[in-house]
């Protein structure tokens, strides 16, 4: 697991005790418990969560870019971002779809938006319009 400093990076000045919990617990400790709950499981909480309470800002593009690297597909995140529209709200689910193609089609991992697919190539998605 990649030790976590963005707390500390970006925090750490103004608020360390919160930049340590940040990078040490709720990354160090909590993510790492891979015998309670998979990466994959729960980067889907997290988005879950996320997109409930309507925080679709830049830690959401974080948390759905490290949900595709913890296994969760396109199609995965489709239907999870739509089963969530009905329970989170319409407004928010716009709003996560539009973050979330912009991950899948490569923009914020920058590699190929499918296994084996050429580089640049999209998975044929594309942002809802509002």
């Amino acid at each position: 697991m990649v030790k976590q400093t963005a707390g500390r990076d970006q925090l750490g000045g103004f608020a360390p005790k919160f930049a340590e919990l940040n990078d040490d617990v709720l990354f160090g400790e909590v993510w790492s418990r891979e015998e309670s709950l998979s990466l994959k499981t729960r980067s889907i909480l997290t988005v879950s969560a996320l997109v409930s309470k309507g925080l679709i800002d830049s830690s959401f593009q974080f948390h759905v870019a490290s949900a595709k690297k913890n296994g969760v597909t396109r199609d995965e995140m489709a239907e999870i971002l739509t089963h969530l529209a009905f329970y989170a709200g319409w407004p928010n689910a716009w709003a996560a779809f539009r973050a979330a193609v912009e991950v899948y089609n490569g923009g914020e991992t920058g590699g190929p938006a499918r296994p084996g697919a050429p580089d640049g190539a999209s998975p044929n998605i594309s942002a809802p319009a509002p």
